[in-house]
């Protein structure tokens, strides 16, 4: 019995030896200094979180290895880490003090053995995937106001990301210039680097719907008004801003004289009214082949009922359709623009010119567009080319055994056969040149205008000129 008891005695001295053992140490907590953009980690789920490193005695979880796997996979920038100080135990092993983007999660992960390296429970990662840059660079606040604010990094990819300002509509007005483009790498939301020239501090990373190319967008909720040219189907022809406006006065029905607005839903219809003349119109939509009319009733109920943040939509009209003849042209040797002319109903009377003399087809439609509306290049080469007026050929002419061209008055008669001709002295032969479509030239659609086309020259062909269809009703070339 007593050698039972000393025997049992002295293994529960041995286990209680090898219990205290089995815990490690760690050494002093050092602060990481490197680049701290460098040290984004994202958890593997290879290991749990914990209050201290997770061998040394009195460690508890804060996050286990099942939630750090859901960490590991998660598609929010939120649950990324940033490691920002470390202890290493006396068994030789890292463990980096990290904190989640959120906040949510902070404690000690397992890190490998090699102090200044990622590993175990975390690895290195980029929050953010460098992306192109627009075409255009120039944008502006598309909806100023508390939502999508400029930030000093993208929102979680950045440890304590912040904004730079809490409100946009101040600088709705201010000009932005992109020079920087990425992706949040787990949520593939694009956002862009955005510089202000006229409020430096509120340069920053804004997500990239926020922002916007179309200058008439951006305006000041608190002093502008934006106003819609909306045509009867719906659709909004135009938009501009009418800015700086002053409150109305209501003691004489008027706008104040002194008094301008600076809160979002303040009443300037009076002002408004007075600036959104029939001129003031016509100026806006130049150019759209839109008519607006002040008098109005309907736009006059709503340029009396607008307030400042307001979008008021005015009702236009198309502008009357106004036909284009088009005069075609093409180029001499020195690139000077030569008009080609329609042909007379009576070939002989041609002493000249024959290359650019050119029997011009009629058409089956008109080239036409609503009054003061802008045409395109490519409108008016589409219209000839749509209505087989890409190709037109030159009256047929004769030249001699010296290349002379004669005429057919001249040359007596064209054989029988088309192709050839005899003169009382010189045998000829009969051409025609072909002419190929280029390019139109853009425009403005007016009452008795006209529109232009280059064609070039392409060859000289022997033989009459292909028939020419004259079945359409149109003759647009002039």
């Amino acid at each position: 019995m007593g050698l039972a008891a000393l025997s049992f005695a002295s293994v529960a001295a041995v286990s209680t030896t090898a219990s205290a053992k089995s815990y490690a140490k760690a050494g002093a907590y050092t602060t990481l200094t490197a680049d701290a953009t460098k040290r984004n980690v994202e958890a593997t789920g290879s290991n749990a979180l914990y209050t201290k490193p997770g061998t040394v005695k009195g460690a508890k979880v804060v996050a286990s290895k099942k939630v750090m796997t859901t960490l590991a996979t998660s598609k929010k920038s939120a649950n990324y880490f940033r490691a920002y100080g470390q202890k290493v135990t006396n068994r030789g092993s890292v463990y980096y003090r990290v904190v989640t983007m959120d906040g949510k999660y902070r404690g000690y992960v397992y890190g490998g053995k090699t102090e200044g390296t990622f590993a175990g429970g975390v690895k290195s990662a980029e929050t953010t995937t460098k992306a192109a840059l627009p075409t255009n660079k120039t944008v502006y606040f598309a909806n100023p106001g508390t939502t999508n604010v400029t930030w000093t990094a993208p929102k979680y990819t950045q440890y304590k990301a912040s904004k730079n300002v809490l409100n946009t509509t101040p600088f709705a007005g201010d000009t932005l210039t992109i020079t920087d483009a990425a992706t949040k790498t787990r949520e593939g939301s694009l956002y862009y680097y955005v510089k202000d020239a006229q409020h430096p501090s509120v340069s920053g990373w804004i997500y990239s719907k926020a922002v916007t190319s179309d200058a008439s967008v951006a305006y000041n909720q608190a002093t502008d008004v934006k106003i819609n040219f909306v045509a009867t189907d719906g659709t909004v022809v135009k938009s501009t801003t009418l800015t700086k406006l002053h409150a109305n006065d209501n003691k004489t029905n008027a706008a104040s004289t002194t008094e301008l607005a600076n809160a979002k839903g303040t009443a300037v219809g009076f002002d408004v009214k007075a600036q959104a003349t029939d001129s003031w119109g016509a100026t806006q939509l130049k150019g759209t082949g839109y008519d607006y009319s002040a008098e109005l009733a309907a736009n006059q109920s709503a340029l009396l009922a607008a307030k400042t943040g307001d979008v008021v939509s005015l009702s236009v009209t198309k502008g009357t359709q106004a036909v284009q003849s088009i005069n075609a042209w093409t180029q001499d040797g020195t690139n000077n623009p030569v008009k080609l002319t329609a042909a007379p109903s009576d070939l002989t009377t041609i002493t000249s010119n024959w290359k650019t003399t050119v029997t011009f087809p009629t058409l089956s439609a008109a080239f036409a567009g609503a009054n003061g509306a802008n045409y395109s290049a490519t409108d008016v080469a589409n219209f000839l080319t749509t209505n087989k007026a890409n190709k037109l050929n030159s009256v047929d002419y004769a030249k001699d055994a010296d290349g002379n061209i004669v005429s057919t008055k001249d040359a007596k008669a064209l054989g029988t056969d088309g192709k050839t001709v005899a003169s009382d002295t010189n045998p000829v032969q009969v051409y025609h040149t072909e002419y190929t479509l280029t390019s139109g030239v853009a425009g403005t659609y007016t009452t008795d205008g006209t529109a232009s086309a280059f064609y070039n020259t392409v060859n000289e062909v022997k033989g009459s000129g292909v028939a020419t269809d004259n079945s359409g009703s149109n003759s647009v070339f002039a």
